[in-house]
């Protein structure tokens, strides 16, 4: 599974989070809340261990997600900007003075539909290039998270592997589904010609036994 967790947030209060696998990646998502340099707008990237923190950061409302790092920059920053796309679309000016986790019930359904589709559906993907509105994202750089955040405070990156297993899981399951569609059907040809056979050998049968192709002495 590309990615692996996520959350919205105003300034360092989350509004909702979501992670389909065990992780501390929300412990490590709030110190990068909270070490974040400067109140600008902002797309940036930041590597622990073989997993990526993206940020995308708009009027102060801030979309965090952590994918491993074969996800590459287009697919999670794709993800971040449908996430706060659909985040204000819902709830407007609300965000200004939610509380904590106030969206978190209804909303971390949507993170977990929306990491679903972009972690799993080659069409997340496909659907972006076309689009070509993901090419500002070359231009982030993804630095050490060392560089937000102090080398004591770090926290040790737990992920239970299980997640990773989920996205190939996913994939061998519509292969399995595929190969037994294609094997039914060669049966079903395999059938179909057998009886075919069985019916052209046995009007041979008859033609010899009736002394001729139209039968004449069986239809006596």
């Amino acid at each position: 599974m590309a990615i692996l967790y996520a959350l919205v947030a105003r300034g360092s209060v989350v509004l909702a989070e979501y992670s389909p696998t065990t992780t501390t990646a929300n412990a490590i998502a709030r110190q990068i809340l909270e070490k974040i340099p400067g109140n600008n707008d902002t797309n940036v990237s930041y590597s622990q261990d073989r997993y990526i923190f993206h940020v995308k950061r708009t009027d102060g409302l801030t979309v965090l997600c952590m994918a491993d790092d074969t996800a590459g920059r287009r697919i999670p920053f794709a993800f971040l900007e449908e996430i706060h796309q659909r985040f204000v679309r819902t709830y407007g000016r609300a965000v200004l003075s939610a509380q904590a986790y106030a969206m978190n019930d209804e909303f971390s359904r949507v993170l977990s539909q929306q990491i679903e589709y972009f972690s799993n559906d080659p069409n997340a993907d496909r659907i972006n290039r076309l689009k070509g509105e993901m090419s500002q994202v070359r231009n982030v750089m993804i630095e050490n998270i060392d560089k937000v955040l102090d080398r004591g405070d770090r926290l040790e990156l737990l992920v239970d592997k299980t997640a990773n297993m989920q996205g190939n899981t996913f994939r061998f399951r519509k292969q399995a589904r595929r190969f037994r569609s294609t094997v039914w059907w060669r049966n079903v040809c395999i059938w179909i010609a057998l009886i075919f056979l069985l019916v052209v050998i046995a009007y041979v049968v008859l033609a010899f036994v009736c002394h001729g192709l139209t039968l004449p002495t069986c239809l006596k």
